[in-house]
């Protein structure tokens, strides 16, 4: 960003910190709060979109996924965009445009509408949080990030935790549009703040853009993205859609490659990835986008379907994940100061540890389950996040600065569709798989089932008694493929955490 040499104050602590620099904190931590809230409010009345919709749970992901997509794409544009247009209007635009579409997301009247106004979201929130976290690294000194970052984080954690216990409350007592329609009136509040905090930021630096290596990367993760989602439907590559999809994914991204790498100005500037920590980083902040929205997927559908909770209660236990977040604030600016490598790698064991109580979890389970099982994973999300940007960006150049965060924030997105998409892939695979395992053992065969304890109400002598073993046997199905997914979570985590100790350590820290 042009802006970028905003002089810090040089006195120590909070005490040489102006009044501009506290209004831009406030600035940059409400808008990433209702960013916060428009990604995660989604999650808690999927039920209820798919019940108007009359969905399928492949389709009413496509609005999470698609949302996700766009964020990653409209990310890309975050440095050229901050250069073209300046501060003040990139991030105006961004608070604007988010709030709109969420206004249209309410009166949505399709699920094609409904996931293209999603996209909208997307587009318009995706330069938020690169740019608010360029904007305090830029605007505060450099021993000052730890604690900026972990005050930034509050913003980015209340965004999650209100999203989905306000808008399960108010779905419930009106419909899903309501939950949409919350997000409007704070959105206007900080489209104003923002125009005030930024007001001596208009310096613009217009530029040519590289459409070639934005369109060819574009067309590389919309094409991965929509073969993830449509493959198990279509029956993967017996599909031509999903063979030409590959194919065009592979192709684009190998134009995108070839292109950086020969371009005089390319759209990105892959010399980023010479440094060990960003590229090391990108790995990580990989992963931890694709534990990051997972279980608030999963679980509403879970608590819905199997167990008939309503969407108030969802978003009560669904926002153990954001209290998880605070509680770990507690610690994370010592942590993060004196070992962040260690912390990193805490972190991911944490949401390791909670991916494996939620694989545990029976159909029979209760809702104190269910929070501390989110608690754990949003601890551990908090405990990881901090530090590893800390580290990701320690050796970066300051030059290199924005562009890093854009790339930062597109792979953390784009890990948090495709492993949304894998999630439900293996969640619909082995619920097929079990249901077919379970339902060859209803024959009149099995002696067990002639016995009337076993049976109880069910009976295979009925079209009602069948209809009736049925149920039950596809809401056991369902679970099984429900476990299954957290047990590839729980994989995830912990397969990644060792890669933490492989970054180097800030100078300011102690050998972790």
């Amino acid at each position: 960003m042009s802006q970028a040499t905003v002089a810090p104050s040089q006195a120590s602590g909070f005490a040489g910190i102006s009044p501009h620099q506290w209004l831009i904190l406030v600035m940059v931590q409400l808008a990433t709060m209702i960013n916060g809230m428009t990604i995660t409010l989604a999650n808690v009345v999927l039920p209820q979109i798919k019940g108007a919709m009359a969905a399928s749970p492949e389709q009413i992901a496509w609005v999470v996924t698609f949302n996700l997509v766009a964020t990653a794409i409209a990310t890309l544009l975050t440095g050229w965009l901050a250069r073209r247009l300046g501060w003040r209007m990139t991030m105006f635009g961004a608070v604007l445009g988010l709030t709109i579409f969420s206004f249209l997301c309410g009166i949505a009247q399709s699920l094609e509408s409904l996931v293209l106004f999603r996209v909208g979201q997307g587009l318009f929130g995706a330069p938020i949080m690169p740019m608010g976290q360029a904007i305090l690294l830029a605007t505060f000194p450099r021993h000052l990030h730890p604690l900026v970052m972990m005050m930034w984080g509050i913003g980015g954690v209340i965004g999650p935790v209100t999203g989905p216990v306000l808008g399960s409350i108010i779905s419930e007592a009106t419909n899903w549009r309501g939950a949409f329609f919350m997000v409007v009136p704070p959105g206007f509040v900080a489209t104003a703040i923002v125009w005030v905090a930024l007001r001596d930021h208009t310096e613009r630096s217009p530029q040519s853009f590289d459409w070639t290596g934005f369109l060819a990367l574009s067309i590389a993760i919309g094409s991965a993205q929509l073969m993830l989602d449509r493959g198990h439907r279509l029956d993967w590559f017996d599909s031509p859609e999903i063979a030409f999809e590959a194919l065009l994914a592979v192709v684009a991204f190998w134009v995108f490659l070839a292109h950086s790498l020969t371009a005089k100005r390319p759209f990105l500037d892959l010399s980023v990835m010479l440094d060990r920590n960003f590229a090391i980083g990108l790995l990580l902040v990989f992963v931890l986008g694709m534990l990051s929205f997972t279980p608030m997927v999963l679980f509403p559908g879970l608590l819905h379907d199997l167990r008939g909770y309503p969407d108030a209660a969802i978003g009560m236990l669904l926002a153990g994940r954001g209290f998880g977040n605070w509680a770990c604030f507690m610690i994370i600016v010592p942590m993060t100061r004196l070992y962040p490598r260690l912390t990193v790698m805490l972190g991911l064991a944490a949401q390791a540890a909670s991916g494996l109580a939620m694989a545990k979890l029976d159909i029979n389970l209760t809702p104190s389950l269910v929070f501390w099982t989110n608690f754990v994973q949003g601890f551990g999300f908090g405990l990881s996040f901090t530090p590893l940007s800390v580290l990701t960006f320690a050796t970066l150049p300051v030059r290199q600065m924005t562009e890093g965060m854009a790339i930062y924030h597109l792979v953390r997105n784009f890990g948090s569709s495709i492993f949304i998409s894998l999630s439900i892939l293996m969640l619909v695979r082995s619920t097929a798989a079990s249901y077919a395992d379970m339902a060859g053992i209803v024959t009149d065969f099995n002696k067990t089932l002639a016995l009337p304890e076993a049976m109880g109400l069910w009976s295979t002598a009925s079209p009602r008694g069948l209809l009736a073993i049925s149920n039950e046997i596809q809401r056991q199905a369902a679970m099984i493929g429900y476990i299954n997914a957290f047990y590839l979570f729980a994989l995830t985590a912990a397969v990644a955490a060792p890669l933490a100790w492989t970054m180097r350590p800030p100078p300011s820290a102690r050998p972790s």
